[in-house]
């Protein structure tokens, strides 16, 4: 897909930060932008801003993308209304870092929901939707990971991040001969809402008592560490803009900056020595 423009794109989390980024860049771009997201107000009010801004053809739609029948009635509404999509961002996510000894099974359930199985299901559901025009009109389906998607991290979000990336690259030759190009966004610190995602968190995900807290002043010293870097982080404006640009030119992986690059080099390095203690030895078999 060379241009976004006149195609009609479907965003999750599309009320704030990168969502909100990412629908802005592509509206700008020319593109009808439906902007998903549970937040109610926060999603009128990116509506409202976005159509005075752009003059663009953009609509919102509420879902709680962690229930599958939800993503569906979103993307029948986004038929009835354009009556085709082209253009798949999966970017709702939530973000939990609890590590050992304070995981809850709600906690990984609210996070496997958003982080993860929204992709699956977005996926599912859309893709046979932008296959039905993808060889003459183009297609693409970006999904919001992480830096955190390529670096270690005993928690929910790193975990579901993986998963993403994992996803992402594996669909990308299978969905590539359809006409359909596909992304992994890798954003580092972003400034964006997500820790404080808690706002949004269903009923159903409620914890039933207090959660246990970091167990170390490391762990604390981090989570200050994060929000610090959350609250001065890249704009989500310029990070739509590149993902609109690796729309265009279909780009495998979509990263924001290179400061967490020394750190993936490290990981691969220490992936690289695991098949070195192994070299020349041959396996038994049968």
């Amino acid at each position: 897909m060379k241009d976004v423009s006149g195609k009609v794109a479907f965003v999750t989390g599309a009320a704030s930060g990168i969502g909100l980024g990412i629908a802005t860049a592509l509206a700008q771009a020319g593109a009808k932008v439906v902007l998903c997201d549970i937040e109610k107000g926060a999603l009128d009010k990116a509506v409202e801003t976005l159509k005075r801004a752009t003059n663009a053809d953009v609509t919102g739609v509420i879902a709680d993308v962690s229930l599958k029948d939800a993503l569906q009635k979103a993307a029948d509404e986004t038929i009835a209304r354009y009556g085709k999509v082209h253009i798949l961002v999966n970017n709702a996510g939530i973000a939990d870092g609890s590590g050992y000894g304070a995981w809850t099974d709600k906690a990984w359930n609210w996070t496997l929901g958003v982080n993860l199985m929204a992709v699956v299901w977005g996926v599912e559901i859309f893709g046979p939707l932008i296959e039905k025009q993808a060889a003459k009109e183009g297609g693409h389906i970006v999904s919001t990971a992480s830096i955190a998607g390529l670096v270690g991290g005993a928690n929910p979000y790193n975990a579901t991040k993986y998963g993403v990336v994992s996803m992402m690259e594996g669909l990308r030759p299978v969905l590539g001969p359809r006409g359909i190009g596909v992304s992994v966004l890798c954003p580092g610190f972003i400034k964006t809402n997500i820790l404080t995602s808690q706002r949004n968190k269903p009923e159903r995900f409620a914890e039933s008592a207090p959660r246990p807290a970091p167990a170390t002043p490391v762990a604390m010293d981090l989570i200050k560490m994060v929000a610090d870097r959350v609250q001065t982080g890249i704009d989500p404006l310029y990070v739509g803009a590149l993902v609109r640009e690796g729309i265009e030119n279909d780009w495998p992986y979509i990263f924001t900056d290179n400061e967490f690059e020394p750190a993936i080099d490290a990981r691969f390095a220490e992936i690289k020595k695991g098949f070195d203690k192994i070299r020349g030895r041959v396996p038994k078999r049968g």
